[in-house]
């Protein structure tokens, strides 16, 4: 087997480890065989009014070895590498893909499609590994900031982490490689008025690099402002509007429509775009990217969870469907190739997902985007996940401000807002303050029409 580590690779230990079970459950009498390390360490403060209440470090490594016997697998997963756990622990993955049931779909990747360049992503910062007392200080300070905002009455508490995670990947078919990042987050929550008029509101940041990361006392400012301005909120009468999606929400309708295009899905024949590619599912001139290579992005990587080459791919271009999401098997299942989007944990087989997932930026301002609208509602939080994936349907408790005359009025809380996710699509326009904060991203979207369901 030949080893390329990419730029941020893991110790060469780690890839010896997953190339050892690999062998080692060939000789067992596995036909083909794949292993993955996951190591993490983590440390995070949480801090409230005024103290600290909790520190939390942690460290581990899980180990996950999949088996194929002809078109039979079996998974298994441990903690432990000693011998005396490794030898029975390989002798019953074996012997469990012997007896599993065939699945017709089960295997490897094809050689051919297995990463052999790993880009250099840019995701380790090894120039910061924070203490327990640094980290304490830029909680205390996100929630000092905060409440020093005049109507903050209360802390929800602040807090601050870092952590570091690696993946390393070995398969019979020749692949091995294997990348690490680290993550640094700040975050804070406070409540705002007095009794049965108290609001709460938040704010946060995650970065790759601890100088990407907001500053503490902007992140708790900004949450202290979020409450005071949920103060007093009303509720509304029942009525179809405009409705307008913050950017901390609008990403949302994004992962909706991912999960939409997941190739088990499509597969199963259970996802309400199963008849829609190539056809125009959002209006035209949007387009939506998935970009495992983005530079410092949140879960950047360079080779996909079964070791397939990825790559930027527009999900929607002008408006059109181009591809769905697919690992190894949901393609084999479609008659297709994978598109480099499968992932995994230690315990089971792989299965799609995104990476940094995004709707591009639209040309208006997000003021220029809501002023012709003389009565709509502007969301800021979004409750439950009332989505129905087979039809579309789509309804969520919410909260925000209501629109008159092109401007945000008054805070609103406790409604609902309901459509179906295929018309939303066909008729909502983003905005142009596209920021990367999260994994999935997007600016802020106005939806044309949706039912407030209010007093």
């Amino acid at each position: 087997m030949s080893k390329t580590n990419s730029p941020t690779a893991m110790p060469n230990s780690v890839l010896d480890d997953a190339a050892m079970l690999v062998e080692r459950a060939m000789k067992a009498g596995a036909e083909a065989a794949e292993a993955i390390v996951l190591e993490g360490q983590s440390l995070g403060v949480s801090w409230r009014l005024g103290k600290l209440e909790d520190v939390e470090r942690s460290e581990g490594r899980d180990v996950g070895l999949r088996v194929f016997i002809g078109k039979r697998q079996a998974t298994v997963s441990t903690t432990d590498l000693s011998e005396r756990s490794l030898e029975p622990l390989i002798e019953r993955v074996v012997a469990m893909a012997r007896i599993a049931p065939e699945d017709p779909y089960a295997g490897l990747a094809d050689k051919a499609l297995l990463a052999t360049q790993f880009p250099d992503l840019d995701i380790e910062d090894n120039a910061h590994v924070p203490s327990a007392e640094e980290l304490g200080r830029s909680a205390a300070k996100a929630e000092d900031a905060a409440l020093g905002i005049e109507g903050v009455t209360n802390s929800g508490g602040a807090g601050a982490s870092w952590g570091r995670s690696g993946i390393a990947l070995v398969t019979s078919e020749g692949f091995s490689g294997s990348y690490s990042g680290t993550s640094f987050s700040v975050s804070c929550s406070v409540l705002a008025g007095e009794g049965t008029g108290m609001e709460r509101d938040y704010d946060y940041s995650t970065a790759r690099y601890m100088e990407d990361l907001e500053a503490a006392d902007v992140i708790g400012r900004s949450a202290g402002t979020r409450a005071v301005r949920r103060m007093g909120a009303r509720k509304v009468k029942s009525q179809s509007v405009p409705v307008v999606y913050n950017p901390r929400v609008s990403s949302g309708l994004v992962g909706h429509f991912a999960g939409a295009i997941s190739g088990a899905a499509i597969a199963r024949k259970t996802s309400f775009l199963q008849n829609a590619m190539g056809q125009n599912v959002f209006a035209r001139g949007i387009e939506i990217v998935d970009d495992p290579h983005r530079l410092r992005g949140l879960r950047s990587k360079p080779f996909d969870g079964e070791g397939v080459a990825n790559r930027r791919m527009s999900l929607i271009e002008d408006g059109k469907l181009t591809t769905w999401l697919l690992d190894t098997s949901s393609a084999r299942q479609l008659g297709l190739t994978t598109t480099g989007h499968a992932a995994r944990g230690t315990g089971g087989p792989p299965s799609p997902s995104t990476t940094n997932l995004y709707m591009t930026a639209g040309k208006l301002s997000p003021e220029e985007l809501i002023a012709d609208i003389q009565s709509g509602f502007y969301v800021t939080e979004m409750i439950g996940m009332g989505v129905n994936g087979v039809t579309g349907d789509y309804s969520r408790g919410a909260s925000g401000f209501w629109i008159e005359n092109g401007k945000l009025s008054f805070p609103v809380s406790e409604i609902t807002i309901a459509g179906n996710l295929k018309d939303m699509f066909l008729h909502l326009a983003p905005a142009n303050d596209l920021t990367f904060r999260q994994a999935t991203n997007a600016p802020t979207i106005r939806v044309e029409s949706m039912t407030i369901a209010g007093t």
